[in-house]
């Protein structure tokens, strides 16, 4: 019996592989102990442009200089903690491809602002918290623990699904022109992890919320410029929130 030979397709040319680029980076580098003014500095490194923004920052600290810093930790847009401004934009580097910023030119990193820089990328983020924590974010109820849980319809769910969402990256707060200027400012962080729990129909101090937001600190000094909602990256309509708490303190409905 004669038998045929099946000859197997040749691979593609390029098998998937990667291909790198050369691409620039410029980086706002400050570090108080060499110097009390930033400076930019830059990497000129060979990577696939596919690569996030994070790859080359680990690829620039672990190659070319151990001394760069910056948070990060689950590299997935989960934890918040890689938010920078990224050729003058708020972003988080794990959720920023490089092939989107126009790689042909140098692509420009700094610390987020109106927060005061420790290191490099680095900066205090206590300010941005005590604001998140004087908003009481979490659940107020009276009376004994419920035998079972606190039942909640899909509609009332639905009314503030969209500000739990937050991951705390500090990408809104640190985008807006008034907390830029004035650090006392609650800013639209806090202010949407307010609106997520004085919208929870199971929630009791909805009213306490409302008089810490109707501060002159709070919800009245945002001027609707839509800066925070175009630099969440969880895509939370957060000038439209804010709205919404202004409008709960007009007419005490929530």
């Amino acid at each position: 019996m004669s038998t045929a030979t099946v000859e197997k397709p040749e691979a593609a040319a390029d098998n998937g592989a990667s291909h790198k680029i050369t691409v620039t980076f410029r980086i706002r580098r400050f570090n108080p102990e060499v110097s009390a003014e930033a400076s930019w500095q830059d990497f000129v490194i060979d990577i696939d442009p596919k690569e996030r923004v994070l790859d080359a920052l680990h690829q620039i600290k672990w190659e070319e200089d151990g001394t760069l810093t910056f948070r990060r930790s689950c590299a997935h847009g989960i934890c918040g903690s890689d938010a920078m401004r990224i050729n003058g934009r708020n972003r988080l580097a794990c959720k920023t491809l490089i092939k989107d910023l126009n790689p042909a030119k140098p692509i420009s990193i700094e610390a987020i602002k109106g927060l005061t820089v420790l290191k490099d990328l680095i900066v205090d983020m206590e300010p941005f918290f005590q604001a998140y924590r004087d908003v009481m974010p979490f659940l107020v109820t009276s009376g004994n623990e419920p035998t079972r849980e606190r039942r909640q319809s899909a509609a009332d769910r639905e009314r503030f699904d969209d500000t739990t969402k937050c991951i705390l990256c500090a990408a809104c707060t640190s985008s807006c022109p008034v907390f830029w200027n004035d650090g006392q400012y609650f800013g639209p962080a806090a202010i949407v992890n307010a609106h997520r729990f004085i919208f929870d129909s199971r929630d009791e101090a909805g009213e306490q919320r409302l008089e810490i937001l109707n501060d002159k600190d709070g919800v009245w000094r945002c001027r609707t410029t839509f800066n925070c909602t175009d630099a969440c990256p969880r895509g939370i309509e957060v000038t439209k929130a804010i709205a919404e708490v202004k409008q709960a303190l007009i007419t005490r409905r929530f």
